[in-house]
């Protein structure tokens, strides 16, 4: 009987573990950079958590499918905010086939199925100084 119970408990196991959680887990590093500036405290912040980087620097964070939002602060500097994209890993639609609904779900829930870039720059403007024209954009509006 205990053995029978054991390998029941083995295969639910087997079962319930998603693909990706095993091969990506459920949290990735991220190197964040705030050019032309060393040493800004970066906070970054989901619905997963809140994580602090002083740049350069790298922050271990949660995996999820919410974007995380970055704000830098440096001194001598205006506050940079960004945000940091999620986006899906097609190939964990691959656990249809390994893992089943059952290990997708599970990557599902636990954001394995998610990534973000590996490294990100938040670009720092002097105090004082007008932030950079985006590309498009000739000046400032002509009355």
């Amino acid at each position: 009987m205990r053995i029978l119970f054991l390998g029941a408990f083995v295969a639910l196991g087997s079962l319930l573990g998603g693909c990706a959680s095993i091969v990506n887990g459920t949290s990735q590093s991220i190197a964040i950079s705030s050019p032309p500036v060393s040493g800004a405290q970066c906070d970054l912040s989901s619905a997963q958590g809140r994580w602090t980087v002083i740049t350069p620097g790298v922050a271990t964070v949660a995996r999820s499918k919410d974007d995380i939002r970055v704000e830098c602060h440096a001194p001598g500097y205006e506050t940079a905010v960004a945000v940091i994209p999620s986006s899906f890993e097609a190939w964990t639609a691959g656990n249809l086939v390994f893992g089943g609904v059952i290990g997708l779900g599970v990557d599902a829930a636990t954001g394995a199925i998610n990534e973000y870039p590996n490294s990100f720059q938040i670009p720092m403007v002097p105090k004082g100084q007008a932030p950079a024209l985006s590309p498009g954009r000739s000046g400032p509006p002509v009355s």
